[in-house]
């Protein structure tokens, strides 16, 4: 590596660390990609950073769109959005939506109307994608 003089810019070919580098998920949007901003747990703001593409994979799937970021590039870029921390490998964490049912002693089976059954799926499901679309922003 050369010696740098005093506030000389390093060469564009030169290596400049970054910091740590992370798979960032990414969604498209009019000019390209853009950095997709998670909430926490709490409500806050938070970019989401995976150490390897497979971490990224097991919590996001694997048609979740990524590019590489270093650290100080992610934070900044996502800090004027109000995202003022990060987060490196999340881990997907959903609390139960209804509690469990109890279990039934008996075989006889009530009669049900199919419209209050299929009217209950489709509320149980919104109520899901309410709630994790609330917590992945």
């Amino acid at each position: 590596m050369t010696n740098r003089l005093y506030g000389d810019d390093p060469e564009p070919d030169e290596p400049v660390p970054a910091g740590r580098v992370l798979y960032v998920p990414v969604r498209p949007g009019p000019a390209g990609c853009a950095v997709r901003i998670f909430r926490t747990p709490h409500g806050g703001r938070t970019a989401v950073g995976f150490s390897t593409r497979r971490k990224l994979t097991a919590v996001l799937g694997a048609r979740q769109p990524w590019i590489r970021l270093g650290e100080p590039a992610l934070r900044a870029l996502t800090e004027p959005l109000g995202a003022t921390s990060l987060t490196v490998d999340p881990r997907l964490a959903v609390r139960d939506v209804a509690p469990p049912a109890p279990e039934r002693r008996d075989d006889t089976r009530r009669a049900r109307r199919p419209q209050t059954v299929g009217a209950l799926r489709v509320a149980g499901a919104a109520a899901l994608v309410g709630f994790l679309g609330g917590w992945l922003g």
